[in-house]
């Protein structure tokens, strides 16, 4: 039977325990939420719902153009970052390629679908979880395409510029497609310092994938993007998915969304505030944390069966057991606003206590 390997299963969760006022925090969307104008601008939209979607996406791609700073011509809109993955491997169908463990997995899940054989480059503890330079000794001439996520999702790890454009380069000698997944990139402070978005322009065996899922809080629209300047490859990618995969609420929610600038402002200063908050916390509580340098926490610890635990107190937590490289003792937990974090720690403050009169802790 499949199962569903992500967070953010909030209907599974309902069912199982019969309670609406469940707290998720397994799922990395902004704490905003969807910005009030988006709202209005999609029920503006519904009128338009009597006509097919435009395929080519024409004002939400003028208006990300003018968002990301780039040419219009090197974006393609998608049904979510996710549908970018699952069209470029149908249409490159990849015979070999390299994934960090742990990483996003539907990376893999894309890659099985086209008996694609994966290597991985193993993310150690040791190191916290980051890249070092050894990766570059595992991309040679057998390696199709490599997905590097940054940063990397469940660790919250960035990788330096420095070494990405070792990496971009090495993969430019070896005929390797290059996939950048910089989804959770809008959360990250100084972001231009990490995002390799400058050096599109130079390597056309680079894609870098973005979404509006996270930033814009609005996953159940599903909208994402893909920025390259490889032309052949964009269409390749066009060519492996059907003409309407965004809908029209998702393209006036998306041309909405990016002129909301006091909406990233303040959470830019939300997510700093907070996530410094959450990690002070999470070490005072006797938990590790590693990396976490987006909207969300990753750390580990003793407690056990912890997602279990918090559930029984109305909050989704997301373990990382099925991620590749990680055990049980590994969790993910999102940024919120300040009261939800407040009764998060306070929730885990009392399995802490419940373990400690127990033993078990």
């Amino acid at each position: 039977m499949y199962e569903y390997s992500h967070g953010g299963d909030i209907y599974s969760v309902r069912k199982q325990t019969g309670r609406d006022d469940i707290l998720d925090y397994s799922s990395n969307v902004n704490p905003l939420g969807l910005p009030e104008a988006v709202k209005r601008a999609v029920l503006q939209s519904l009128d338009e719902c009597v006509n097919y979607p435009d395929p080519f996406c024409r004002e939400l791609i003028a208006a990300l153009a003018e968002y990301e700073n780039v040419d219009h011509t090197v974006i393609l809109a998608a049904n979510g970052a996710a549908e970018i993955i699952f069209r470029l491997v149908l249409a490159l169908k990849p015979q070999k390629a390299l994934l960090f463990a742990p990483t996003f997995s539907d990376y893999e899940k894309a890659l099985h679908t086209v008996d694609c054989s994966i290597d991985y480059y193993s993310l150690l503890e040791a190191n916290h979880f980051s890249v070092t330079e050894a990766i570059l000794n595992q991309i040679n001439n057998s390696v199709d395409m490599l997905f590097i996520c940054n940063p990397n999702n469940p660790t919250g790890q960035l990788c330096s510029k420095e070494l990405m454009l070792k990496i971009i380069a090495k993969c430019r000698t070896t005929g390797t497609i290059v996939v950048v997944d910089e989804c959770f990139m809008d959360f990250v402070e100084n972001s231009a310092q990490y995002s390799v978005q400058s050096a599109l322009k130079q390597n056309d065996h680079m894609l870098i994938l973005k979404a509006f899922t996270k930033i814009f809080a609005m996953p159940g629209f599903r909208l994402g993007y893909v920025l390259t300047a490889n032309m052949a490859l964009l269409e390749k990618i066009r060519m492996a998915g059907q003409d309407w995969s965004v809908s029209a609420p998702a393209q006036f929610a998306g041309i909405c969304a990016l002129q909301d600038k006091d909406y990233l402002r303040r959470t830019e200063i939300l997510i700093k505030d907070e996530r410094e908050f959450l990690i002070r916390e999470l070490k005072h509580l006797g938990f590790q944390v590693f990396g976490s340098r987006a909207n969300y926490i990753f750390f580990k610890t003793a407690v056990t069966n912890l997602a279990a635990k918090m559930l029984e107190k109305g909050i989704m937590i997301r373990s990382c057991a099925n991620y590749i490289n990680l055990s049980n003792a590994f969790y993910r937990i999102a940024v919120k606003n300040h009261e939800d974090n407040l009764r998060l720690i306070a929730a885990f403050r009392d399995v802490i206590n419940d373990e400690s009169h127990h033993g078990h802790y």
